[in-house]
């Protein structure tokens, strides 16, 4: 592992309608560093969780500009890592670590 551990490589789970549904697929979805790579993700994941992943595509939100009281704002990017697992591996995300 690079400079992160593996605590500050992966940020949270992400809980949507949509990354429930990549649960069906063997997927799961969480926030990560905005500087973490594809590699460091994957050690993360199968240190945190012992699991084999098969496969981390990663995407980039770029912060919104918001206005409040004629004062402008930008809000942070986010960057996104959907693992997939290998075939029978599982993470529940809502046991915790």
């Amino acid at each position: 592992m690079s400079k992160f551990s593996n605590y500050d490589v992966i940020r949270s789970p992400v809980i949507t309608e949509k990354s429930t549904n990549l649960s069906e697929h063997s997927q799961v979805m969480f926030d990560v560093a905005i500087d973490a790579t594809k590699p460091e993700i994957k050690a993360a994941v199968e240190a945190l969780f012992s699991v084999k992943v098969k496969a981390v595509n990663t995407h980039v939100r770029k912060g919104k500009v918001k206005r409040f009281r004629n004062r402008l704002g930008v809000r942070n990017d986010v960057k996104k890592a959907v693992v997939t697992l290998a075939d029978g591996q599982s993470i529940d995300i809502s046991s915790g670590i």
